[in-house]
């Protein structure tokens, strides 16, 4: 198999073509005809990740977020970018990124932290495209309601961070849910306006945190690397059905190495 089979299974998956224009995705690194020894999946393209690829003998990796995001005017190997573009390229790694491309989709980042949580009846919070199940963010209902402390000690434990910050007080009872992996600070009043009970995101802006403390409205941050590396497990797992069926000897793995980079302290 080449990363060529990769990239199309991949846009089967969560097609190119639904990415943000401000954004970049596909192949980052390497050629597409290079033949796969394996394949690495992780969040953040990192040393940490690359140097996990190369201990395990796999020589694709597959990020959510993407090694080259702006244009590159230099590639200075004495800085973390210039250096982590030499290592890959050093090592002979493909590396692809599916980025909002992963977001919008179903079986996506956000529809995987809502059924994380237990959320039924799914939907897109800001739809894109004709199709009523693609779209950033989703809203869901609980199956029934929960005691306010309940869902809030689920949410921590399942995606396995210990502090919450959070805008505002949420109601004593848990039933309607919005989320959305990662910054979607601006889809905060879409959860509002559809009538959440709270909003699931990361990196709420100051604006956004005064808005929704006046509209006395409850927006939980679960840090951007946890409501959105809840991914990498399933993305893993249905690369592996895919490529089993393809009868492929190679492995596929999910990154163990790579953490949470902010820290908590008491």
């Amino acid at each position: 198999m080449i990363v060529q089979d990769l990239i199309t299974v991949l846009d089967e998956l969560a097609p190119f073509s639904l990415a943000a224009e401000w954004d970049n995705v596909g192949l980052m690194l390497g050629s597409p005809y290079q033949e796969m020894t394996g394949i690495l999946v992780g969040l953040d393209p990192t040393e940490e990740l690359f140097d996990e690829a190369v201990e395990l003998g796999l020589n694709t990796i597959v990020t959510h977020h993407p090694l080259i995001f702006h244009g590159l005017k230099s590639i200075r190997t004495d800085q973390p970018a210039g250096r982590l573009i030499k290592k890959g390229l050093l090592n002979d790694l493909a590396v692809i990124a599916c980025h909002t491309n992963l977001d919008v989709v179903e079986d996506g980042v956000s529809d995987r932290l809502a059924n994380l949580l237990g959320l039924k009846k799914l939907k897109p919070l800001s739809r894109i495209g004709a199709e009523e199940t693609r779209g950033f963010g989703r809203l869901g209902v609980l199956e029934e309601p929960l005691d306010s402390e309940v869902f809030l000690a689920r949410l921590r434990e399942r995606i396995g961070i210990s502090v919450l910050p959070m805008v505002g007080k949420p109601p004593e009872k848990i039933s309607k849910v919005a989320v959305c992996g990662g910054s979607g600070s601006d889809l905060s009043e879409a959860a509002f306006l559809a009538g959440a009970d709270l909003y699931i995101t990361a990196e709420i802006k100051h604006a956004v945190a005064r808005w929704a403390e006046a509209n006395r409205f409850c927006i939980v941050d679960g840090s951007h690397f946890a409501t959105e590396n809840i991914v990498v497990p399933g993305l893993t797992a249905r690369l592996k059905e895919i490529f089993a069926d393809k009868k492929t000897a190679f492995r596929i793995e999910a990154a163990t190495k790579q953490k949470n980079p902010l820290n908590f302290v008491f």
